[in-house]
């Protein structure tokens, strides 16, 4: 019968268990087919089999364009019955989609005298080579994953001499042990979110506006499968939106003025730069042995800037001397140095060198001029890293040091129009700490960008966001057509477009669009009409705008993502906030499951922040809220004291925490959010989180029973073997510890561990790493499960093959987000059997 536009599975008796029988499909037109002509008379020894024509529809994807298609319904029986023309060979597709409401494992059954091929997300499963006078059946294993789209496609060929009447039946029985998991089943049925649909599709990655604001580049990125990613590039005309190529070069950029495009190819000797005018998309190569494929050209058009790495020193043997905290980590000792080819006298030279890398921050309007950034590691001075921030007059090759030997969280700089300014983002304790603005805190976290006017001149800095709250990102740029400074601002959980006026110190917030966490922007260096802005947001990914500065409207130019989402059922978000114990405003945001009830009692997941960025708007993780509630579960995911985009002071409590104040923020918000809302099960809540968020995670597991499942990605357990082992541990707590050392403050180093207090935990815990995480060693995850596992604690502990701190292979992903998923069924929806499935019971 049909419910809410899905129609539910006949069940009928089947051998083996109960047999859910499709009863409703998308059914094509009939494609009429033709055996190939034969020019000899091999038949004979070569002949041509008629299944071969079951290949003939290729599908862009594993759901069909289904336009056109009609839908039909199966006799009470299941059995749908096709007519056919008989008079040529006759191809139909058929096209319905499964889903469990738990895990289950069984059988996909097809009976049906046609040759047939059944595709299950895309890949065949079922091939049936032969015509049949009567119904046969074949069968293959299918695993249907919780609340998860299986797409099932048929594809049967009808011949010319076929007997039968053209007619098939499709079936799951599945096994004994999960003969009890509803199964629904309709083409119709709006898709849900999975982890593939945050890893897969195409999205925006990218946009750059030509320098006189004409034209503009979008660069595209699809994820097809593990191996396979596709990129495109596509040259649109700003006035008229008009598409002038869709060929153009991946890796090409604009040249310094006007609208003419510059790229690198491998050369007879290293690299041929070539340029490319536009519209007219002339190709004509400049020059050639060219030292680098990744240049930037001087705004006079003469020069090309590139680095050069040197090698550092290798040592002999078996023994390696270890000479600082970060010799450990491979390639520290190498340096990467700026270098400048002459396009004119075909000379390449090196700007800088020495025991400092170097990076070039800005290049002046004029090209006279280089800003650069030199670093250095210095372990026996807080912050342990300096940074210099040095001019180059492009002339004499005259440097002049603009900040010397400052600590490491001056992170950019960005000259004016006329060259005399700079506009420089950095951690409130810069610049003497003028832009502090984090009382009644002790300290800063210098994790939380502030942005800064200086004159070059008198060397006399001005803050200019202190009483703004957003984290200054991404690359400012400071414009010359209008002299204003443009930039992205971290706010809680959305990154937007901030203008700023360096005259009155105004700030402005832009209109982007639909888009939530502006991810990048690009302006025409002669003018600020408009400005190419890319991002996403909790449902959508690679969006793209055009944002008109003076109209202050925002224009949508492409959201490929939406489009390959199509009918995807997404839960209702809402923001969630409540006011914790002392006072302090915790942000949140809610996701509810499609389909939701509120007569019904849900499960709860909880996520946090992890590090001191706060959880932001996307949907390109695989945390996104979407992705559980799709599974059955409300959500709610929050943004406590300690995370940057709510002013200083609120990011200041990160400081020497360690989760103080944090953790009683979480348990306070998790206790309100049930109170609050009475379809949440408080008995069936789980947390999780990753790096910070899995620190935190263990940590809320000491001071709470209130959680009945957690998981811990890549946690850290004790806080004095992650200050010394993790390759920025010690370099990471310059921040998160400022000026605490396990020697000066044991407590601090192991009462705020998970370690230190195992036998408090009792919730079941789950600990994911990576066997190659350099930033958070896997130890952290082996010291909690042998205390735990002493303790008689329930505790699982997986590790993910050759991964970092972050699981980047496709494939990985998707195990890996099975087992996060199966652990809760387990624990919040009392369902062990995918667990089981993964790794035994």
């Amino acid at each position: 019968m049909k419910k809410g536009g899905i129609i539910a599975i006949a069940m009928t008796a089947a051998l083996g268990g109960m047999a859910y029988t499709v009863s409703e499909y998308k059914v094509s037109p009939e494609v009429s087919l033709h055996r190939p002509s034969m020019p000899d008379s091999v038949e004979k020894e070569n002949p041509f089999k008629a299944e071969a024509l079951l290949k003939s529809r290729r599908f862009a994807s594993e759901w069909p364009e289904t336009a056109g298609w009609t839908t039909m319904t199966a006799d009470s029986a299941g059995n749908l019955r096709l007519v056919g023309t008989r008079y040529t060979p006759g191809l139909r597709s058929l096209a319905t989609r499964l889903r469990a409401q738990r895990y289950a494992k069984g059988s996909l059954k097809i009976k049906t005298p046609l040759r047939a091929e059944v595709l299950v997300n895309g890949n065949t499963v079922i091939t049936k080579t032969t015509s049949d006078s009567t119904a046969t059946e074949q069968s293959a294993p299918l695993e249907l994953l919780p609340e998860a789209d299986c797409s099932i496609i048929v594809n049967l060929l009808s011949m010319t001499d076929d007997k039968a009447t053209p007619e098939v039946t499709l079936e799951f029985v599945p096994d004994d042990k999960y003969k009890d998991v509803a199964v629904t089943s309709s083409p119709d049925m709006p898709r849900r979110v999975s982890p593939l649909s945050t890893m897969q599709g195409e999205r925006v990655a990218a946009m750059d506006m030509s320098p006189d604001g004409k034209y503009f580049i979008t660069r595209y990125r699809e994820t097809l499968s593990a191996k396979e990613t596709l990129f495109r590039t596509i040259l649109t005309e700003t006035a008229s939106g008009k598409i002038i190529s869709e060929s153009v070069e991946k890796s090409a950029q604009w040249m310094p003025s006007g609208s003419k495009l510059y790229f690198t190819r491998k050369g007879t000797r290293d690299y041929d730069l070539y340029t490319m005018s536009v519209p007219g998309m002339a190709t004509v190569k400049i020059a050639s042995a060219i030292p680098d494929e990744n240049v930037t050209v001087s705004p006079d058009g003469r020069y090309l800037f590139y680095y050069a790495k040197v090698d550092g020193a290798k040592d002999e043997g078996k023994m390696r001397r270890v000479k600082s905290p970060d010799d450990r980590i491979p390639g520290n000792r190498d340096r990467y140095y700026i270098c400048r080819y002459d396009l004119r006298e075909h000379v390449a030279i090196p700007l800088t060198y020495g025991g400092a890398s170097t990076t070039i921050a800005d290049i002046s309007a004029d090209g006279r001029k280089l800003l650069y950034m030199a670093s250095r590691e210095m372990p026996d001075k807080y912050p342990f890293y300096s940074v210099s921030l040095v001019q180059m007059d492009m002339n004499t090759f005259a440097t002049d040091t603009i900040i010397a030997n400052a600590g490491s969280y001056y992170t950019n700089a960005v000259y004016s129009p006329d060259a005399r300014q700079l506009f420089v983002v950095a951690g409130p304790d810069a610049f003497d700490g003028i832009g502090a603005n984090y009382a009644p805190e002790p300290m800063a976290n210098n994790f939380d960008n502030q942005g800064f006017i200086m004159d070059i001149a008198t060397r006399k800095a001005r803050p200019v966001t202190k009483d703004f709250d957003p984290s200054v990102e991404g690359n400012p740029v400071w414009n010359g057509a209008d002299n204003h400074i443009y930039f992205i601002g971290e706010r809680g959980f959305f990154r937007d477009l901030y203008r700023l006026n360096p005259a009155d110190g105004k700030i402005t917030m832009l209109p982007v669009g639909d888009i939530q966490t502006v991810r990048g922007f690009s302006i025409g260096d002669k003018g600020a009409r408009n400005i190419a802005v890319w991002g996403g947001s909790f449902t959508d990914d690679g969006m793209a705008y055009l944002v008109n500065v003076k109209a202050g409207k925002a224009t949508l130019v492409d959201d490929p993502l939406k489009k390959w989402l199509g009918d995807t059922q997404f839960g209702k978000m809402e923001p969630w906030a409540f006011t914790a114990a002392d006072g302090t405003r915790v942000d949140g945001y809610m996701c509810l499951p499609p389909d939701f009830d509120p007569a019904k009692k849900y499960p709860l997941i909880v996520y946090y922040y992890g590090g001191t960025s706060p959880t932001n708007a996307s949907f390109y993780h695989l945390y996104s809220p979407q992705v559980f509630a799709s599974r059955g579960y409300v959500v709610y995911t929050l943004n406590p004291s300690g995370t940057t985009g709510y002013g200083q002071a609120f990011s200041a409590r990160h400081v020497n925490a360690w989760g103080k104040r944090t953790a009683d923020e979480i348990i306070q918000g998790v206790k309100k959010f049930c109170r609050e809302h009475s379809y949440v099960d408080d008995k069936k809540i789980g947390c999780l989180g990753a790096s910070y968020g899995g620190f935190m995670t263990q940590y809320l597991l000491t001071k709470t029973d209130i959680f009945a499942a957690a998981m811990s990605h890549a946690g850290i357990s004790n806080v004095t073997s992650y200050w010394g082992e993790g390759y920025w541990g010690y370099s990471y707590n310059s921040v998160a510890a400022a000026k605490s050392y396990p020697w000066t403050d044991p407590k601090l180093f192991t009462e705020q561990g998970s370690l230190f207090n195992a036998d408090k935990i009792h919730t079941p815990l789950l600990l994911l790493h990576g066997t190659v995480d350099t930033n958070v060693p896997i130890g952290e995850s082996i010291q909690l499960f042998n205390a735990l596992k002493l303790l008689g604690r329930e505790v699982e502990f997986v590790t993910v093959q050759g991964e970092n701190h972050v699981i980047s292979d496709f494939d990985n992903k998707q195990v890996w987000q099975n087992t996060i998923m199966a652990w809760f069924a387990k624990w919040l929806q009392d369902d062990p059997r995918w667990w089981d499935a993964l790794y035994g019971e």
